[in-house]
Order: structure tokens, then C-alpha cells, then sequence
């Protein structure tokens, strides 16, 4: 098997050169430096007891 033919099917997202790995990753990396994710609210409050 080859990657193409996971991205064929819609596996994967991207499909890079090897060479461009470090790239790749530096330019992910620095977008998710200044992602922010808040908690969501609870759910479910204390159970009956």
C-alpha cells in the first residue's frame, strides 16, 4: 500500500514529501502554539445518592 491510496479515500488529510516533514511540522506546531480550547460546562451535576 502506498499513501495515495489513503488519501484516495479520504484516510488522511495530507500527503507530504519527506523532505518537507520538518517544515510541515514547524508551520502545524506554530499554529496550534496559540490555540485555545475552553473546558465545557459539566454536564451532568452531582448524582442522586
Amino acid at each position: 500500500m502506498h499513501p495515495y491510496y489513503a488519501a484516495e479515500r479520504g484516510l488522511v488529510d495530507n500527503v507530504i514529501d519527506p523532505r518537507e516533514t520538518r517544515s510541515a511540522l514547524i508551520s502545524s506546531l506554530a499554529m496550534l502554539r496559540t490555540k485555545h480550547a475552553d473546558l465545557p460546562s459539566r454536564k451532568h451535576g452531582k448524582p442522586p445518592v
